[in-house]
């Protein structure tokens, strides 16, 4: 049977190793949040330079409610052009890639040896 002294010194060093061991992590959790917040720091700077107010404005709005719809409709419909020319040309590139793909020029000499 262990004595009463035995049970308290090893709770003791037990409860000192937690404590320790929180202390070590709470030192690295502050060392790291130091350091993300001089990167911080540094990419404000980075931002600052960028100038974001050099940037041109956007067009004004112009409610669709105060507007000819005739002029409306054209431009929508060349919208709707426009977005399905878009995606024939987005297809016509996809389509050629995925036939480059499947028909590479083959060469039998170019097969690494086994």
């Amino acid at each position: 049977m262990i004595p009463v002294w035995a049970w308290v010194l090893i709770w003791t060093v037990l409860a000192l190793a937690l404590l320790g061991m929180l202390a070590w992590f709470a030192v690295r959790l502050f060392r790291k949040l130091m350091g993300t917040l001089g990167a911080l720091e540094a990419l404000g700077d980075q931002v600052a330079v960028l100038d974001l107010d050099a940037m041109p404005p956007r067009a004004a709005f112009h409610p669709a409610v105060f507007q000819n719809r005739r002029e409306l409709s054209l431009a929508r419909e060349q919208a709707g052009i426009e977005r399905i020319l878009r995606r024939a040309k987005r297809r016509d590139l996809s389509v050629s890639r995925g036939k480059l793909l499947q028909h590479t020029p083959y060469k039998p000499e170019d097969r690494p040896p086994c």
